[in-house]
């Protein structure tokens, strides 16, 4: 049932105390980075010591601003030459966010995804198959090393070729499957075009989703479409990559290794702690990192943590799924709104299809929301009127929603033009 029954159900008083030792290890570290070594509190509390984890207050944030403003090497806290692997962003808008890793942190980083993986019941029997792209991301070597970890046969596909996927799922008999979920529907899709059922034709039992934000109702529709249970996934580069946090079979939440990371919670206006169930901005501080320890980073990711213990007996507390990032959110003709609130929106209805986007533009000098929305093939017909009160329909909804009547446009399936990696939702086109 456990991958480290020791430490995923260590009570809640040793976890405390674990943590206490290895954020003051981490903050040893971390000023050994020039940009940590000139921070007059980290260097106050280094030579002062720690009591409690609350402490963990009295240092300053760090923010993504300041890893690209300190790029290349401003936070690293090793020699380079004991640096063995680098992740970063595309960095097309400045510098990029960078991430370096010493050999024990990638080992470290392994046993966490293993220990993820399990979780959600996949085991060394499986056959795994990482549809999610290698290189930069994270997401195709830090689930290769976790599966390898964990002993599953490995099945390194890469992103997309979706018929090539459905091949090398037939013929190794793939049980389980990693890819971002706004890939999925386009899998489905093919399969479809192929004549094939994935539930019917293949060996399927599980999908791992993450990598985006994406809303129950999306998790839902792939576990319809696949006819398998999926589980969720949450990481970001800065904290490694996936791994992060992983739903167990229970699946009501997912639990963040705390033995790792040091979490909190704040408001992101106040940047005070928020009550606890009460939605902010997630906050970490890794616990176990040399090469390149971060304290206090703060994500932009909005959620909460569950009360209560899990009933599979693990300790470490659950996060609610990622409600949105807070440098998400737009505002249009003075309301506040977050793409997530449109997805939750569009995927409860079954004429919907695979993708959305939203945009963002000026007409006749009134900014508007343009909302195109990809209408299932079986639905996308010459039956106008039909069409005309599906799109009224699905205006009244998300006008509802988020307080904004939209523009909706309804266009036919595969036709919103797919990224290459995370899906990009919105494009603000608004003249400024």
């Amino acid at each position: 049932m456990y991958w480290e029954k020791e430490i995923e159900t260590l009570e809640r008083k040793g976890l405390e105390k674990f943590q206490v030792e290895w954020l003051m290890k981490s903050l040893v570290q971390a000023v050994n980075s020039p940009f940590y070594g000139r921070d007059p509190e980290i260097q106050r509390i280094v030579k002062s010591g720690l009591n409690s984890v609350e402490q963990v207050h009295e240092l300053p944030f760090t923010t993504k601003e300041q890893l690209r403003n300190d790029f290349p090497w401003g936070f690293l806290s090793v020699d380079k030459k004991d640096v063995v692997r680098l992740h970063s962003s595309s960095g097309t808008t400045g510098n990029p966010t960078v991430v370096y890793h010493n050999r024990h942190d990638l080992g470290s980083w392994a046993n966490l995804m293993a220990r993820s993986l399990y979780a959600a019941g996949i085991r060394d029997t499986d056959v795994f198959q990482n549809i999610c792209g290698y290189g930069l991301f994270t997401g195709g070597l830090g689930f290769q090393y976790g599966v390898e970890r964990l002993g599953c046969l490995s099945i390194p596909a890469g992103a997309g070729n979706s018929l090539r996927q459905i091949k090398l799922m037939r013929d190794y008999g793939t049980t389980a499957a990693h890819a971002i979920p706004s890939y999925l529907g386009r899998l489905y899709e093919v399969f479809k075009e192929e004549g094939l059922d994935p539930h019917k034709d293949t060996n399927l039992h599980t999908l791992v989703i993450g990598a985006e934000p994406h809303t129950e109702e999306h998790r839902q529709r792939i576990e319809e479409m696949f006819g398998v249970k999926a589980y969720n996934s949450f990481g970001l580069s800065e904290m490694n990559g996936p791994g992060v946090a992983f739903e167990c079979l229970e699946q009501n939440g997912l639990h963040i290794w705390e033995d790792a990371f040091l979490v909190e919670i704040i408001n992101p206006i106040t940047l005070l702690p928020v009550q606890e169930g009460e939605i902010g901005e997630l906050v970490m501080t890794t616990l176990d990192r040399q090469a390149m320890p971060l304290i206090r980073y703060r994500t932009r990711d909005l959620t909460r943590f569950l009360p209560g213990t899990c009933k599979c007996g693990r300790t470490h507390r659950r996060l609610d799924r990622i409600a949105g990032r807070s440098d998400d959110m737009f505002i249009i003709k003075g309301c506040n709104v977050f793409p997530m609130q449109v997805e939750g929106v569009l995927l409860k209805l079954p004429e919907v299809g695979a993708d959305y986007r939203i945009i963002l533009a000026t007409i006749e000098d009134q900014d508007e929301m343009i909302i195109e929305v990809e209408v299932k093939k079986e639905w996308f017909r010459g039956d106008l009127a039909f069409l005309d009160k599906l799109q009224r329909h699905i205006t009244r909804l998300i006008r509802d929603e988020v307080l904004v009547r939209p523009l909706i446009k309804l266009v036919e399936p595969g036709s919103i033009p797919k990224s290459e990696g995370k899906a990009v939702r919105v494009f603000d086109q608004r003249i400024k």
